[in-house]
């Protein structure tokens, strides 16, 4: 059995669209408190952090005692500060003003807790981005659609703002919320197979 631990509908789509069908289970862990560290790092923390609350809570219950629970957390990186989701709909404005025409990095970590075997493993994934040169009125559109509201770095790349990325280095996954190649060789640590938990 598979687990997601987090409420991303981007996550569970990319683990769908891979064949995989996880239950999910929000963890509820707090993101803040860790602004002092690089965003690699933070990405990192809270994964494993999101990863470890809901095993911990599903531990001891018979019916995922064989359980895999996977915890993820994106944070972008631009010129070294970690930007998470926006605050609101003008803190996204200003983020788009100061993203466009750079490159960023998008940090995603990613952590696998195996329940039955009682070990887990970590990484972190991050891929390259370039942005194209949005002029305001397009910027006020994207943030007026709302997108930008709820996710790290206040972009997409498989929704209207991949109109305004020029272009990735790395795995478009990892972008959208998780690296499927990375989880497949985490799985492949803890002696498990990702075609195994195609459903």
């Amino acid at each position: 059995m598979l687990v997601l631990a987090s409420a991303s509908p981007a996550r569970l789509r990319v683990l769908r669209d891979a064949g995989l069908d996880p239950e999910v289970q929000v963890s509820g862990v707090p993101e803040d408190g860790l602004d002092h560290l690089s965003p690699d790092k933070i990405a990192g923390i809270l994964a494993e952090r999101k990863a470890a609350a809901v095993a911990d809570r599903l531990r001891g219950d018979e019916q995922y005692a064989r359980a895999l629970v996977i915890g993820c957390d994106s944070v972008f990186d631009l010129d070294g500060l970690p930007l998470g989701k926006p605050d609101d709909a003008q803190d996204a404005v200003a983020r788009w003003r100061q993203m466009r025409g750079q490159v960023g990095r998008l940090h995603t970590g990613h952590h696998v807790v195996d329940l039955a075997a009682g070990a887990s493993v970590g990484e972190v994934a991050t891929t390259v981005v370039r942005f194209a040169s949005p002029d305001d009125a397009e910027i006020a559109a994207y943030v007026a659609s709302g997108e930008p509201l709820s996710v790290a770095g206040a972009f997409t790349l498989d929704g209207r703002a991949g109109a305004f990325i020029d272009g990735i280095e790395g795995d478009p996954s990892n972008v959208i919320g998780l690296s499927v190649p990375l989880l497949r060789r985490l799985l492949a640590q803890l002696s498990v197979r990702i075609t195994d938990l195609w459903c």
